[in-house]
């Protein structure tokens, strides 16, 4: 299937731009949230077929929220991306562990978040 709509979990109003901004310029429908909790609901609601997912966020961590939506029977089937500042290999280990499909380290490249993308759909 391939992937349109990308919902971007990201508490920093820079980079929340910057990747919509890469994912609109290619094309792709993106709706945006600042924190784990909302992030949580829209899913639900969307139905985004990607979720691109910050882990320090406000409240809930993006680990937290990665792992009730890959354990959720409606939302186990929507891939997730940590993309996040945690560049250490047990973050990334941890958050593959939590149920994301893949992680990429900010600052974020540009082609390699593309074709991460690409790869999944």
């Amino acid at each position: 299937m391939p992937i349109k709509n990308i919902l971007v979990v990201e508490d920093s109003p820079t980079d929340r731009q910057y990747l919509t901004d890469i994912l609109s310029n290619k094309g792709y429908t993106v709706e945006t949230t600042d924190s784990a909790e909302d992030a949580l609901v829209k899913v639900k609601q969307l139905r985004p077929d990607l979720v691109l997912m910050d882990i320090v966020l406000p409240g809930q961590n993006g680990f937290q929220a990665t792992r009730m939506l890959a354990k959720d029977d409606a939302t186990k089937g929507i891939p997730v991306i940590i993309v996040s500042t945690k560049g250490q290999e047990t973050d990334r280990v941890w958050g593959l562990r939590q149920g994301a499909r893949d992680y990429i380290v900010k600052p974020v490249n540009q082609a390699e978040l593309l074709a991460k993308i690409s790869a999944l759909g």
